[in-house]
This record gives C-alpha cells, structure tokens and sequence, in this order.
C-alpha cells in the first residue's frame, strides 16, 4: 500500500464530515506541509472523532500550539 493510499484509509472515519475535511486536506494541502507538519498530520489521525470534529469545526481550538496550527491549515485549505 503506498503512503498516500495508506493516508486515504486513515482519513476514512466515522463521520462523513471528517472524511470529506480530512480526504480534502489530504489531496490540497498534505503535499505543502514539511517533515514535521507531515508528521503531525499523521499524529492529529489518531484523535478521537469527536475531538478532531470539535477543533475543525471551530468549536474548541487544541491545546497544543502546532496541533492548533495544523488545524488552522487545514481549515484554510479546505475553505470555501
């Protein structure tokens, strides 16, 4: 499985909404992130559905000042 392919199934959760933001970001903004921001991409996959939708939504910003960072960049990237 490639590493794109393998980051696909990852985006793939319970909720359609997730899916769509993460598939998204996925194939418009994965490729401009550098090693760190890669990593932390892949780090962020492994929150809670309910987490990740509440900080994507807006709702509760992260703790973590570069899980916050990335959750703004996938905002943006998915934007409108």
């Amino acid at each position: 499985m490639s590493e794109h392919s393998r980051l696909r199934w990852k985006c793939r959760r319970g909720m359609r909404e997730l899916d769509l933001l993460l598939g998204d970001f996925l194939e418009r903004g994965y490729a401009d992130l550098d090693a760190a921001g890669r990593e932390g991409f892949e780090r962020l996959l492994e929150y809670p559905d309910a987490v990740l939708l509440e900080w994507l939504m807006g709702r509760i910003r992260p703790g973590d000042r570069d899980v916050a960072r990335l959750v703004e960049q996938i905002r943006s990237a998915t934007a409108g």
